[in-house]
């Protein structure tokens, strides 16, 4: 489990540069990220830290993450989004 500190850092990470993500990535923090494991939490703390262009682009489908735990996770969010 995340300590509140922890997670309200993650919360300002997903405030982003463009607001696609922004409408994605916090809903998905505030209503998907506590049924996560702790490893998925933490793979999950490590996709944000990829720039917003390679996150727009695998989260729309226009590209494929290399990193199979980050793709893994993108699909996560965009099963749970619906995008």
């Amino acid at each position: 489990m995340f300590e509140q500190k922890r997670l309200a850092r993650l919360k300002w990470a997903c405030r982003r540069g463009m607001l696609e993500l922004d409408v994605l990535l916090l809903p998905f923090v505030e209503e998907a990220f506590g049924d996560l494991t702790y490893e998925k939490q933490v793979v999950f703390e490590r996709l944000l830290t990829s720039d917003d262009p390679d996150l727009f682009a695998w989260i729309m489908g226009h590209q494929k993450c290399d990193d199979p735990e980050l793709a893994d996770m993108v699909a996560t969010i965009v099963d749970r989004v619906k995008v």
